[in-house]
């Protein structure tokens, strides 16, 4: 679905600071929302955790830069990361050409799925959060 000009794909999960998670059989893969993407406009530098380090739900777990800000990336499950998208290391700007596909962060083996899979929003509940935002 699209908000406001915001693409809001129906088959992700959603976090409340503009981190979007994709269940891909046993892992997830996250990254942040095109609103996220727009909001910081020309991204120049991504920071993701390593390989291997265990991450926390709703816990900073790196960050990313543009001309306009740096914004912590907050992770939408606990557990370990698997893997990085390296391709943001010479590519960043792929978070705003594709936030969904290209441009995506980690891929996490979660710990607790099932209990934190309840505190994220599904793709109409972010909507209509990004519908409040958009109001302001």
């Amino acid at each position: 679905m699209e908000i406001r000009g915001y693409q809001v794909p129906d088959d992700l999960m959603y976090t409340k600071e503009h981190e979007w998670a994709r269940e891909e059989g046993e892992v997830i893969r996250v990254g942040i929302t095109d609103y996220a993407a727009k909001t910081l406009n020309d991204v120049v530098y991504v920071s993701a955790p390593k390989v291997n380090v265990t991450i926390e739900q709703s816990k900073p777990m790196g960050a990313v830069e543009s001309i306009k800000a740096v914004s912590e990336v907050y992770a939408p499950f606990s557990g370990k990361v698997l893997e990085t998208n390296h391709d943001l290391d010479s590519h960043p700007e792929l978070i705003n050409k594709s936030p969904y596909m290209e441009g995506w962060l980690i891929m996490v083996a979660p710990s607790n799925l099932p209990a934190e899979r309840k505190s994220l929003l599904d793709a109409k509940a972010y909507a209509a959060f990004l519908e409040t935002l958009l109001q302001k």
